[in-house]
């Protein structure tokens, strides 16, 4: 009750910024690239990196005449840089953010990897400096009303639905519930099951209470493969149950998939995005038992590889967990696969 008038002057701001774009006050950038923009409603943890990993490997078995060559960007957050940046091979998550390093290490030159706090300008430098970059999948972008998108792709956390759920600081809404009138989709990310019709009519009726009356609503799960070793990629099951270290705004589902594969030694749970240190390293070396595993996260994998010694990655079982989002039905990701070729063609 205490941070509720605090949660309405937050959400009353956010009204007033979102309805001078909508009159045009404010200016909304129309790139020249076609965006397809992926973003969400709440603080963190609704599964953006798989939603935009899964929208890049989509892209790349298009026709490259209607897509022509792809980036992602970002604003390459929790980096110690700033301004426009391409991601290199000597870059790490000090310089590009550990999210943009972890698809720049999944794509290599097949996908541009690019951060900018300011996605305008990033999108008019590419436009003039690599013309052949046709399609862009902006990462977190929904609250970014400078750019203008071609579509807007919305995630909800199936354990955390944003129609429950308030303006911060009460909630963790970053914006009132009817910011979802702008997405041309909502994909209900982390069901741990396929959703009965009866919950997915549910589920779909309080959306479209915020959003666009007849938006469509798919949703998807997480798919967890075999582990890989740091350094080798080579892929590494676990025989006993495993050291968990995760940097994560929900590790919730990471936890529960962990103990029932593998079993749990202990999670060590960090903040999101977590700067890890030699410090850090140490501990963890020195907390894990002989003969278990240590198993991370893709995007902690690239943090903590770099803090480690070429004789630590070759002799300590160290794992990271790739993930992936998987729709529970065909027909969900084939709609979207619809509506982005629609919107590459008819942009």
């Amino acid at each position: 009750m205490v941070l509720k008038p605090l949660s309405s002057l937050y959400g009353g701001l956010l009204d007033l910024r979102n309805s001078l774009y909508d009159a045009g006050w404010l200016a909304s950038f129309t790139p020249s690239q076609c965006c397809l923009s992926v973003g969400n409603l709440t603080v963190g943890g609704t599964g953006k990196t798989p939603a935009v990993t899964y929208l890049l490997r989509y892209l790349l078995n298009v026709d490259p005449a209607l897509t022509g060559e792809l980036a992602t960007l970002s604003r390459g957050y929790g980096r110690k840089t700033r301004g426009f940046r391409l991601a290199t091979p000597t870059d790490t998550a000090e310089t590009l953010g550990d999210e943009p390093l972890q698809l720049y290490q999944t794509f290599g030159d097949q996908v541009t990897v690019v951060v900018d706090e300011r996605r305008s300008n990033a999108l008019q430098h590419l436009a003039a400096e690599q013309p052949a970059i046709g399609t862009v999948v902006l990462d977190d972008a929904f609250q970014h009303r400078a750019v203008r998108p071609h579509l807007n792709l919305l995630l909800m956390d199936y354990n955390r639905p944003f129609y429950r759920d308030e303006p911060f600081p009460g909630g963790r809404l970053r914006e009132r519930r009817h910011g979802a009138r702008r997405a041309d989709a909502v994909i209900v990310t982390k069901c741990p099951h396929d959703p009965t019709p009866t919950e997915r009519a549910d589920m779909t009726a309080q959306i479209r209470r915020y959003a666009r009356p007849a938006v469509p609503v798919w949703f998807a799960g997480l798919r967890y493969d075999t582990p890989r070793r740091f350094g080798t990629q080579a892929p590494h099951e676990p025989n006993a149950p495993v050291l968990l270290v995760s940097g994560l705004a929900d590790a919730r589902p990471l936890e529960q998939y962990v103990r029932d594969t593998w079993g749990l030694v202990l999670h060590v749970a960090y903040g999101d995005h977590h700067p890890y240190t030699r410090a850090d390293v140490d501990q963890l070396l020195g907390t894990l038992p002989t003969g278990h595993t240590l198993l991370t996260t893709e995007k902690d994998r690239v943090k903590l590889a770099a803090l480690l010694t070429p004789d630590e990655l070759a002799a300590r079982p160290l794992a990271y967990l790739p993930v992936a989002m998987q729709f529970w039905q065909e027909a969900d990701a084939t709609a979207l696969a619809s509506l982005v070729l629609g919107t590459l063609k008819n942009r």
